[in-house]
Formats: C-alpha cells, sequence, structure tokens
C-alpha cells in the first residue's frame, strides 16, 4: 500500500528468501516512522525540533543486514518475557519451567532467539483512525521453553502529527506469561548526532524502584524508595549529573539499567518524560504498564556500526522500556505477569513529542 501517508516498500532479505518490508506511517510537519517486521522493529522515527527541522532520533541501521548481523534490540519488539527471568527458570501451577538461558545464568529477552530474531506478518495496514500497521505472529508451545502458543500482535499508529502509539495484544491456549515491550534506544538531538544523552533531562514520576544484583537480578527485598539516592527522577534532572556518583547500584549497572515501579493505577497515564535541550525536543512516554526500565546505554561499545556509519558509544543514547517487573515469574509479590486461556493480553505505549 502506498498513500500520502503510507509508503511500503522491500527493505532486504532473510537467509531463505524471505522479503522484508519497510512501512512507514506519517503524519504531519515530518513526522514519521518506519517499522521493519523483522522484530516488528521501529526502525525510525524522523521528529521535527524547535527550528522544524526533522531528524530520526531512534539508533538502528540504514540497512537490513545491519539489524540481521547482530542482536542489539534497536527498536524491536522484545518477548515472549522483556528483560530478566532469574536462572531462567519458574514454577507455573506447581510445574517446573525451565527456558533457555542467554545473559549468564538468567534468561534475557525472550531467549537467545526471541520475538526480536522472528519474521512478523503485515496483516493490516489503514489510514484510519490514523496510519496504522498491525503485525502479527503464532509463538508455539514450548518455543524458548515458554509454555503455551500464543497469538500476538503488535500495532504501531501514527495518532496525530506528534503523537506514535504502539499496542501489544497476546492470548494463548494454556497458563502462561507474557511480557512485551519495545526496546527503542533514543537520542532526542538525533540518532547521527556526535552528541551523548549525559545532557538530556528526565522526569520519572516513580517513588520506587527495584535494586538488583551483579547480574541484574532484582534483589529479594521490597522496591527501595527513590528519596536521597541517585534515582530519584521525580522533577527535571540530567541524567549525567549523578551517573558518575560512588554508588554501588550503579556501579553494579555500569550506570542506569533498573526498573522504576509506576504503580498499580489503572489506564495509561505518564512514565517518563525526556527534553533535550540542545534540539528543544521534548519526549512523553505515557504506558499502562506496571514498571519502566531506564536503561542509559551502558554497554554501547563502540562495536556496532550504526546509522549513516557511526560507531555507537557508552551513552550516546538510553531506554526507557514499559513493562512487567523483571524477574515476576519469581516473585510472588510483585505485580503477575500470568496469560490464562479466554484472556486478552494487552498492553500499550505512547510517544507523545512537542519542543521547548
Amino acid at each position: 500500500m502506498t498513500s500520502a501517508t503510507i509508503d511500503r516498500a522491500p527493505f532486504g532479505r532473510l537467509s531463505n528468501g524471505s522479503v522484508i518490508e519497510r512501512v512507514t506511517l506519517r503524519g504531519g510537519n515530518g513526522f514519521e516512522a518506519a517499522i521493519i517486521p523483522f522484530g516488528a522493529t521501529l526502525q525510525s522515527l524522523k521528529i521535527p525540533d524547535r527550528n522544524g527541522h526533522c531528524d530520526d532520533i531512534v539508533l538502528g541501521h540504514d540497512e537490513c543486514d545491519g539489524y540481521l548481523a547482530q542482536r542489539k534490540f534497536f527498536g524491536a519488539t522484545v518477548g515472549r518475557y522483556a528483560n530478566r527471568i532469574a536462572g531462567a527458570r519458574f514454577v507455573l501451577d506447581e510445574a517446573a519451567v525451565s527456558l533457555d538461558a542467554n545473559n549468564g545464568p538468567n534468561a534475557l529477552h525472550g531467549g537467545p532467539q526471541g520475538f526480536d530474531r522472528k519474521l512478523w506478518q503485515i496483516v493490516e495496514l489503514t489510514d484510519s483512525p490514523g496510519p496504522t500497521l498491525v503485525l502479527a505472529r503464532t509463538s508455539p508451545h514450548g518455543e524458548e521453553g515458554y509454555p503455551g502458543s500464543l497469538e500476538v500482535r503488535a500495532t504501531y499508529r501514527v495518532r496525530s502529527a506528534t503523537e506514535l502509539s504502539v499496542t501489544y495484544q497476546a492470548t494463548s491456549d494454556r497458563p502462561t506469561i507474557v511480557n512485551l515491550t519495545n526496546h527503542s534506544f533514543f537520542n532526542l538531538n538525533g540518532a547521527r548526532s556526535a552528541t551523548q544523552i549525559l545532557d538530556h533531562r528526565l522526569t520519572i514520576p516513580a517513588d520506587h524502584f527495584l535494586a538488583v544484583d551483579g547480574s541484574a537480578i532484582p534483589l529479594p527485598e521490597p522496591p527501595r524508595l527513590v528519596d536521597g539516592t541517585p534515582f530519584d527522577f521525580r522533577t527535571p534532572t540530567e541524567i549525567g549529573s549523578r551517573i558518575r556518583l560512588n554508588d554501588e547500584q550503579l556501579r553494579l549497572g555500569r550506570g542506569y539499567d533498573h526498573n522504576f515501579c509506576l504503580g498499580s493505577e489503572p489506564g495509561i497515564r505518564l512514565a517518563a518524560r525526556l527534553e533535550a535541550p540542545r534540539s528543544g525536543r521534548v519526549m512523553e512516554l505515557l504506558t499502562d504498564q506496571p514498571g519502566l526500565q531506564f536503561y542509559s546505554g551502558n554497554f554501547l561499545d563502540g562495536s556496532t556500526a550504526g546509522k549513516g556509519g557511526r560507531l555507537y558509544r557508552q551513552s550516546d543514547a538510553l531506554c526507557l522500556e514499559p513493562h512487567a517487573w523483571p524477574d515476576t515469574p519469581n516473585r510472588p509479590d510483585f505485580p503477575s505477569a500470568r496469560l490464562d486461556p479466554g484472556e486478552i493480553y494487552r498492553r500499550t505505549i505512547v510517544y507523545r513529542f512537542s519542543t521547548v
């Protein structure tokens, strides 16, 4: 489908010959989002700055081969369980479930071949109620060790000239766990910018965060208060202002790589606000998820060449990932990630942009 608001074009091929397309959804004033079905990935997101100049603000690759060659999660949909599960195991209805470990002893982002490494199918393209792309896949029972055949949909929609939403929906034929999110790396000065995100001002309206051990698994304790710690982002705070403080949690994560507890209020609400003083771009992230993982790009090490041939290094971008709390299947004191037959898993992320 090609129209004023939607464009569909070839982007690359898998080794088996399957075509990977690139679908571009356009709003107004140069605002556009490009998605590839490989990993249900947000490949590009162009946003105007305070002077009306549009830049792509998400890290990634200009060509398909970059996504196929290395697993870096740039813009990808991660699942069946985003973040980590301790020991790559949990118990569900008194039955032990063993997963495929891929992060030391733990399972991370769905295992070695998670949703980000799968080719999703384009099942719907429409201009109404806004330029919309729906992608779908079936995750078979036992994939990466997870129980249940899971029918999954990811819906990308440009809701206005300044807003993109991502909605994940899933059903299962037997009890399982589900936790999906988008893993975009943001730099509001531009993906090709020579600037880092340490001067970005971040607000996260959360009173608590989860302290972790050396393998990034939450400690066996209640959520910690952010008050008096480098994790207090309840008012706008420069990311670089406290990232190098002598704090045990910052040492363990090599920076920020922690879940912020958003509360249990129903409905979509503000989870983060990010402002870039240089470009004037502002991103508000709204969600109905109970947690937000803030990752300050600590493990970008210059080994990956991205858009424009730029080598991505530490703090070149950040991730704000709304999802269930990490290791929830092993923590009955955490909000549940369980999905039973007859139920519908549905979670939404809204990225809303403006300038100052």
